[in-house]
């Protein structure tokens, strides 16, 4: 027999609005899930990711090491760069290269060795390349120079003019007037420019290229006028033209 009873609940449950989700149980079990999935995620490539996490823990200690050697290194080339240039002031050269052993005084070539790859050893290579074409040591200057580098003005201009100097001397007058246009033209406003521009147009016409050396001394009056080299311009020019 049908319970009219029992049907009429039925239909009041049926009725009856479903329960509304919070936001708060809505949050909670999105952040239950993806609990579950990071733990899944771990629980599958636990080994993988401990591996990862140790080699960023190495390679983290290894950079602070690195970084503090550096600096204790680029200190201590300092200091023995301190005490050996008064060798190279006072124009003891192979002096300055070698060192005083017995003072225990390094040499430039020793600071380069030792800390050729900090800011001070850099500098030092400098000093270095200046040396050994001071003692005509063309081929040692020139690798030197061409090692060394610098951000200063002053420091870039000198490393590619020694660089034109030691191509010059070793009879290369193509690479040399190369590197002095490099000089002149790269810091066109440097108190040397004009010197530079003068040495490359010089070493275009020992080379053989006449219509460089010419285009080149034009230069050197237009931009440098007052200049001594610009003065002797125009001789320069004249026998060139013949």
């Amino acid at each position: 027999m049908f319970d009219s009873h029992t049907n009429e609940e039925y239909d009041e449950t049926m009725l009856r609005p479903k329960k509304k989700i919070s936001k708060r149980e809505l949050k909670q079990d999105t952040l239950i899930t993806t609990y579950v999935k990071v733990t899944t995620f771990y629980d599958t490539y636990k080994k993988q990711i401990s591996i990862g996490v140790t080699a960023l823990v190495v390679l983290v200690i290894a950079s602070v090491v690195f970084l503090k050697n550096r600096a204790e290194n680029n200190d201590r080339a300092m200091t023995q760069l301190g005490d050996v240039i008064q060798f190279y002031d006072n124009g003891q050269y192979q002096v300055a290269i070698d060192g005083v052993p017995e003072r225990n005084i390094a040499g430039l070539k020793a600071i380069v060795d030792n800390y050729g790859s900090t800011t001070s050893g850099n500098l030092a290579r400098f000093y270095l390349a200046n040396a050994y074409f001071q003692l005509g040591n063309y081929d040692e200057a020139l690798k030197n120079y061409e090692d060394f580098s610098s951000s200063e003005e002053l420091l870039s201009v000198s490393r590619l003019a020694g660089i034109g100097e030691c191509f010059e001397a070793k009879g290369m007058h193509k690479e040399a007037a190369e590197n002095f246009e490099k000089a002149a033209t790269k810091f066109a406003k440097n108190a040397a420019a004009a010197e530079n521009l003068n040495n490359a147009a010089r070493n275009y016409g020992i080379a053989g290229d006449k219509e460089k050396a010419i285009e080149l001394y034009k230069r050197l009056k237009k931009n440098f006028p007052v200049s001594s080299y610009a003065r002797e311009a125009d001789r320069f020019i004249a026998e060139l033209s013949v």
